[in-house]
């Protein structure tokens, strides 16, 4: 029964039952009630017993009971065997000869170590980590910065490239990014390793100084220490930005370089950069001749819904539950999101700062997840309902909703700039419609150039749209002589501005370029029911299987 009054929370009960105590056994540290003093000596009879009053307890270590002889208590520790031991174990047992000292010595010297550790770790160790925590934040803000400027250094040099070469800063972007992100990937799990351990050594004080008056030995003598863990410290992490470089003298070959890529142009006429190209190259990867499966990653996803990837060996994904989970090419779980659904997501992405968000029909809202904790970042106007999401590179957000009308549901996609609407895609430059009106089907993705490539398995195809909202083609799946009817889903667009379409019915994604020109299909290695797809930073494909929860992660690109 509940009680408000004070003294009774204060009543200490004995160890054998919740009756008051009355008696305190001063050899086993224990304290009874009169009723149970009998079931205690009852229980250790070859143990001998000290029985006083409670008000009259000693307190003292307690001495454990010797696995060699019944009715000893161990008194010594044996240096030799580090094992606690009695007086018969090293008059005429196995520890006979054997090195000893008092067990009362021992637990003080390991209190001392414990002490003595967490000291170090509190005093040098943390503050270390902490000031390396301050730096690392101080190197990502620069970091951060010199890549702002890099984007504008680029912008300022094509200006003076002509219209005509404008893939070539397409694809020098995109590389850009994939390059600096890349740095900053490390950067960023290098501060998080460094957090992590500030977090563990936190954790590992607050053990310890549980310890520090801890009376029962056998506890404090199993402490092992980590200080040797944490004196040698995490490999420092260096940061290496690609530079640009270019000549702009008239008359001369025009050069660009950034990382690995680099690109020429000469001039045939002297007075301005014009049509006139006579030689153009570019050391950016192209298909390979043979592509191949590099990982297959098995999940606990059944079916599995969407893949979104993180780094370059790791992933974000759900299924047909509430959670999602990130995972590495190892189908080790590194993280889990429990989200607000009713029932499960309806898309999921990642930002350029590598934040997970997922769209949540039944709320109407897109939700990010920051430093663990999620946050309601979009809710989508009354009537329309979101399904699938996608980050640009710009930091945009694409949002496709729906509306029912009927037995049909229209579908439209906006752009969102934080919480705010940019744009809406629905109709082209003549308001005709650019989706057709069905099931919630629509799946998006945003090219180098800023076209917008979505495929719409109402109409069973793949449509690009421009920044002007001009269509600009439509491709239905003829080129590539599947056997059954092009069914498209899940859409991504690579480095080169390459087009990657899964075809859900015949098992194999289709890739074309920017311009909607079949180039290859990629079928077999298992691909069961593409059930999302995703590119990571190192230019592979994650895909997923809808039926098996597999995920194959496929190197399709080689470096010239």
């Amino acid at each position: 029964m509940a009680t408000s009054t004070s003294w009774v929370q204060d009543v200490i009960t004995c160890d054998l039952c919740n009756k008051p105590t009355q008696q305190f056994c001063n050899s086993c540290q224990v304290s009874l009630c009169s009723d149970c003093v009998s079931k205690h000596t009852d229980a250790f009879k070859s143990m001998s017993h000290e029985i006083a009053p409670f008000l009259d307890r000693k307190t003292q270590l307690v001495l454990p009971a010797c696995q060699i002889h019944s009715g000893q208590r161990c008194e010594v520790n044996c240096k030799e065997c580090n094992t606690p031991v009695c007086i018969k174990c090293i008059g005429f047992g196995p520890h006979k000869g054997h090195d000893v000292e008092e067990l009362t010595e021992t637990h003080e010297n390991k209190i001392r170590k414990i002490k003595s550790d967490t000291e170090e770790i509190q005093v040098k160790l943390i503050p270390k980590y902490q000031k390396e925590d301050v730096e690392i934040g101080k190197k990502i803000s620069k970091t951060k910065s010199k890549i702002d400027d890099l984007g504008m250094e680029s912008r300022k040099l094509r200006k003076l490239w002509h219209q005509e070469v404008d893939n070539i800063f397409d694809k020098i972007d995109s590389l850009s990014q994939s390059l600096t992100e890349k740095n900053l990937n490390a950067f960023q799990e290098y501060h998080n390793k460094i957090r992590d351990l500030i977090s563990e050594m936190n954790t590992l004080v607050k053990q310890n100084e549980k310890l520090f008056n801890l009376n029962k030995l056998s506890e404090v003598n199993e402490y092992q220490s980590k200080l040797n863990e944490y004196q040698d410290f995490p490999e420092h992490v260096d940061l290496e930005l690609p530079s640009l470089r270019s000549n702009i003298d008239q008359g001369k070959e025009l050069i660009i370089e950034i990382g690995g890529y680099r690109a020429t142009l000469k001039q045939m006429s002297q007075p301005s950069l014009s049509t006139d190209v006579s030689r153009l190259t570019t050391g950016i990867g192209k298909l390979m001749d043979k592509v191949r499966v590099i990982a297959t990653i098995p999940t606990n996803y059944k079916p599995l819904y969407g893949v979104a990837c993180v780094w370059g060996t790791e992933a974000w994904i759900f299924g047909q539950n509430k959670t999602i989970t990130r995972i590495d090419m190892q189908g080790t779980v590194r993280d889990t999101v429990t989200t607000t659904c009713l029932d499960w997501p309806d898309g999921i992405s990642v930002t350029r700062e590598r934040e997970l968000i997922y769209s949540d029909a039944n709320n109407r809202t897109v939700t990010i997840v920051r430093h663990g904790k999620s946050e309601t970042l979009i809710t989508t106007p009354q009537g329309w309902t979101p399904w699938r999401v996608f980050c640009t590179r710009s930091g945009d957000i694409l949002v496709n909703v729906y509306e029912e009308s009927g037995l049909q549901l229209k579908n439209k996609i906006i752009r969102y700039q934080g919480q705010n609407i940019k744009e809406e895609i629905n109709k082209d430059g003549q308001g005709n419609p650019i989706f057709k009106d069905g099931v919630k089907t629509l799946f998006m993705s945003e090219n180098n150039n800023g076209d917008v490539c979505v495929s719409d398995s109402n109409d069973g195809t793949v449509v690009v749209v421009d920044k002007t909202r001009r269509v600009r083609f439509r491709y239905d799946g003829t080129p590539a002589r599947t056997k059954k009817s092009f069914a498209p889903r899940y859409i991504v667009t690579d480095a080169l501005s390459q087009i990657i379409v899964a075809d859900i019915d015949n098992y194999c994604l289709h890739i074309l370029d920017q311009n909607g020109q079949f180039l290859r299909c990629v079928d077999g290695f298992g691909l069961m029911k593409p059930g999302g797809l995703s590119a990571d930073s190192e230019g592979r494909l994650w895909v997923g299987s809808l039926d098996t929860g597999e995920i194959k992660v496929i190197k399709y690109l080689e470096q010239s």
